[in-house]
């Protein structure tokens, strides 16, 4: 089976990075033991988010396999999130 991870750029002070929280939350949830979910605080953890190029927050990445196949930045609804995640899963 494909590895498929989720990662979730932000910052505690970035007011759409907590909007988008409940919504990873939920994914997390329901993608159990299918998606690994990973919060990678910008602040914190700024190697990786060189890596990327992450330049404005929140920004999703979400890889397969190792690669990045998707991502987005700024806030995003669940129902988005949550087609590319079945897409990939199965």
């Amino acid at each position: 089976m494909a590895k498929v991870v989720l990662k979730d750029f932000y910052a505690d002070w970035c007011p759409p990075c907590r909007m988008l929280k409940p919504v990873i939350e939920e994914l997390e949830k329901e993608f159990k033991g299918k998606v690994e979910f990973k919060n990678i605080n910008v602040d914190e953890d700024k190697t990786d988010a060189m890596k990327y190029g992450v330049r404005s927050i929140p920004t999703i990445v979400i890889e397969k396999d190792g690669k990045m196949v998707e991502s987005f930045i700024g806030v995003q609804t669940k129902t988005a999130l949550k087609n590319v995640l079945d897409k990939l899963v199965k």
